[in-house]
């Protein structure tokens, strides 16, 4: 390991030329730019360091899947990451144009930099850097970069379904996302899932006089405010009938995890300009962002917003929301409970169901935890903060729920990458770190013996003794 170390320190300066080079290229897939440039790149770039790639079609855009597998007995790793990037609007409130990647202060600003190029791109020296040293790999690897992860992965379940035999493994990691706010490193166990709906409200033909018609005709903005009323109280409580069956309660050693996650509440608050959190006033802070779902209104639309005031009463409006889900939840059971309550309290207003991703979990007692953790303390020099359920949506569940296998987020960007925004950033430590730490993973699966293989939904997982059993 130490002599995969001195080649990453080595080629610092190569290695940060090479990912300036590949976040340079654009690859947009909310308005297919850039995708299929980019996924031959990434081929011709994979096949160079030695792995066998392809690009296998889907109703969308490609998925690029690497792999090398010439380490028999020991466990094969899915490395999960994703190519596409979010758009770059408001290109104006960019401090330098969003593909004219510039260091600044230590942070190399980019479309994509942080989310999620930087970070599969340190996957991808980590493993080139074994092969480089060593001409091996200490484990088996299958690389997956999707090219759809930014519109919310509309093609990998088919994906996967139809390619079990090519993705099989014994766990699935992925680099995305920010670590602590504090800085330290994180190993998440699960990621939330999420439905998206919308509910429009038309009345008359037409907008109206308020004066002549108020109070006679009805305003399908009050229609929407008194039915979202019905669905959250002022309490935070969230009211749909059924909502909170699935809900499973946090494990012992979960709940000692988010004891032990740094926080200072009145500085998140400072830094938001914020006089209070979200009701239920109570409510742990962590225990919201892992255990708990949520309902949110992403934007009510509906009447005048000019300047000044119109006596208007407005004939439609609609609003549009999500729901982050927890483990259990099953996002197709929770559109229809939502749909019956919109049935129930406000029949003439119309529900659209839109995009959705299931919660995935991982328990945090896996026994890949372990050397998960060794990897970062021998890459970091820090035992990383372990967290039971990331807070946004990967995925993930087509690893837990259709191949079956443990997965783990091990987010390498600093926690203010600006994701999605103006401005994208990675600290250059970061992305070293996040190389280093790739190559420990690799290294320290690679100390794994595999006795069994996982075979009819049986999976494998190591012991106390460092060696793979059969697990049912």
């Amino acid at each position: 390991m130490n002599a995969v170390f001195e080649h990453i320190e080595a080629n610092r300066t190569p290695f940060l030329d090479r990912l300036i080079d590949y976040v340079r290229h654009p690859s947009i897939s909310a308005e297919n730019v850039g995708i299929a440039e980019v996924g031959a790149l990434l081929v011709e770039m994979l096949t160079g360091i030695g792995l066998e790639t392809g690009l296998v079609s889907t109703e969308g855009h490609p998925m690029v899947v690497a792999r090398w597998e010439k380490a028999p007995g020991k466990p094969t790793v899915l490395l999960y990451g994703h190519y596409d990037v979010q758009p770059a609007d408001p290109i104006d409130k960019w401090l330098s144009p969003p593909f004219e990647p510039t260091i600044r202060d230590g942070r190399l600003y980019a479309r994509g930099v942080g989310d999620n190029k930087g970070q599969h791109f340190a996957q991808i020296l980590a493993i080139e850097s074994h092969l480089k040293v060593h001409g091996a790999l200490p484990c088996n690897v299958i690389l997956l970069l999707e090219g759809e992860e930014e519109i919310g992965s509309p093609h990998i379940a088919d994906f996967v379904h139809a390619n079990i035999g090519m993705l099989e493994a014994d766990l699935a990691v992925t680099a995305d996302g920010p670590r602590h706010a504090s800085g330290a490193p994180v190993i998440k166990f699960g990621s939330r899932g999420e439905v998206s709906f919308e509910l429009r409200c038309r009345h008359a033909n037409g907008d109206l006089h308020s004066g002549n018609f108020g109070g006679v005709v009805p305003n399908p903005i009050w229609t929407l405010v008194h039915l979202l009323g019905t669905m959250k109280n002022a309490d935070g409580e969230i009211t749909i009938d059924g909502f909170d069956d699935e809900i499973e309660p946090p494990s012992k050693e979960e709940l000692a995890a988010v004891e032990r996650l740094p926080l200072d509440v009145e500085a998140v608050k400072r830094s938001l300009d914020l006089v209070r959190l979200d009701a239920p006033a109570e409510r742990p802070f962590y225990d919201r962002l892992c255990f708990r779902p949520t309902l949110t209104i992403n934007g009510f639309h509906g009447g005048y917003g000019g300047l000044g005031s119109k006596s208007v009463l407005p004939n439609e409006a609609f609003v549009k929301c999500d729901i982050r889900l927890v483990a259990a939840q099953d996002p197709a059971d929770i559109l229809r409970k939502v749909a019956a309550h919109v049935e129930k309290h406000a029949p003439e207003v119309e529900f659209i169901a839109q995009g959705s991703i299931d919660p995935s979990k991982t328990p945090i007692t896996s026994p890949f935890t372990a050397p998960l953790r060794r990897a970062f303390v021998a890459a970091q020099g820090e035992d990383p903060l372990l967290v039971p359920a990331g807070f946004g949506s990967l995925p993930n569940y087509v690893f837990t729920k259709i191949l079956g296998i443990p997965a783990f987020d091990t987010p390498y960007a600093n926690h203010d990458e600006a994701n999605h925004a103006p401005n994208e950033n990675l600290t250059l430590s970061c992305f070293y770190s996040g190389i280093r730490t790739g190559a420990a993973l690799l290294y320290e699966l690679g100390r794994l013996q595999l006795l069994a293989r996982k075979a009819g939904g049986v999976q494998s997982a190591p012991n106390s003794d460092g060696q793979l059993v059969r697990v049912e």
